[in-house]
């Protein structure tokens, strides 16, 4: 057994008790317990205007619809190679994405690390519904609020889940805490490879991710590209090298060229309507190998937000303002 999820206890029933039970607190084996928030299965269309009424992806895993997912309300910590999230602690850090992955698949069956389908049904949501939170985003305060602030660590960084109820996603005691700001996230389930974009089938979040694998993977058919000084979805790459970095919004498609509607869905392409989104950056290396950050860290300002993207990255990036956190689906 995984861990525990039925026994009541005084911890558990104050935190769903002071959350209305959006979060709960969920024990591993070893009863090592950690804050998880509920996020209830929703549509496209629910998220995303003029999207079809079917289940987004990330509710749907191995052939399977999900009733929700369960993610961590804070950035993890690890504990005896596990991930935890736990408030109020120093996030792990300059941690490679396998190790972050292992940590946690290393708390049972149905945990994982919190993939690009969850992220991106959480940043469609927090659009549609006019509220994108703010966050650790300027040096321990928010860029766009600076009397907002966290409990300062080491290097600017903040405690988690210490900053302002503005902080959490919906703007709630219930919320997510951190996605916009503090440590950018290692997120599972996207790849490019020399500039193509490889995805999960949905959210299948068992699908191997060793370097270079592409088995089990859906091959998006559309590259990362540069032309000029944009960031291009393209059909072909016709840059041999280099990188780029611009405001997500500001993205081009080729000429001639069809964006996909999925790398809409998965916030890897902007949505037609860009009239609400901010100034959230992406990043994109066209060589190699390159894995998924989201969110922003602590010190980019305008640039950090939902649907800040970084495809910039090896595997074995490993910065102290770069963490991860887990998800769970039961």
């Amino acid at each position: 057994m995984s861990f525990v999820f039925s026994i009541k206890d005084t911890y558990r029933q104050a935190v769903e008790a002071m959350t209305g039970g959006k979060n709960t607190v969920m024990y591993d084996d070893k009863g090592n317990p950690s804050i998880m928030v509920c996020i209830p299965k929703g549509k496209i269309s629910d998220v995303i205007s003029g999207g079809p009424n079917v289940v987004h992806p990330a509710f749907l895993v191995d052939g399977a619809e999900k009733s929700e997912i369960w993610v961590s309300k804070y950035l993890n910590i690890i504990h005896d190679g596990r991930a935890y999230s736990i408030p109020g602690q120093k996030a792990a850090h300059s941690m490679s994405f396998d190790s972050a992955r292992a940590a946690c698949f290393a708390k049972g069956p149905g945990w994982h690390l919190f993939t690009n389908a969850e992220w991106s049904y959480i940043a469609h949501w927090c659009i549609a519904n006019n509220y994108q939170p703010r966050g650790n985003d300027n040096y321990g305060a928010s860029y766009e609020a600076p009397w907002e602030h966290g409990v300062k660590e080491s290097d600017d960084k903040t405690l988690v889940g210490t900053g302002p109820v503005t902080w959490n996603h919906d703007s709630s005691h219930g919320g997510i805490a951190d996605l916009r700001g503090n440590l950018i996230e290692w997120v599972d389930g996207l790849k490019l490879i020399d500039g193509r974009i490889y995805v999960h089938n949905n959210n299948n979040f068992n699908t191997g991710n060793a370097e270079g694998n592409i088995i089990g993977w859906v091959d998006a058919g559309k590259y990362m590209d540069i032309i000029g000084n944009t960031i291009t979805l393209n059909d072909q790459l016709t840059a041999a090298s280099g990188t780029k970095y611009h405001a997500f919004k500001s993205m081009a498609v080729a000429n001639g060229v069809t964006v996909p509607d999925l790398l809409r869905y998965l916030a890897i392409y902007p949505p037609v309507d860009v009239s609400k989104i901010k100034d959230d950056r992406i990043y994109v290396d066209v060589t190699g190998e390159r894995l998924p950050f989201r969110g922003g860290a602590r010190s980019l300002g305008a640039g950090a937000g939902l649907l800040c993207l970084d495809l910039n990255s090896t595997r074995t990036t490993a910065y102290t303002f770069r963490g991860f956190r887990s998800a769970y689906v039961l």
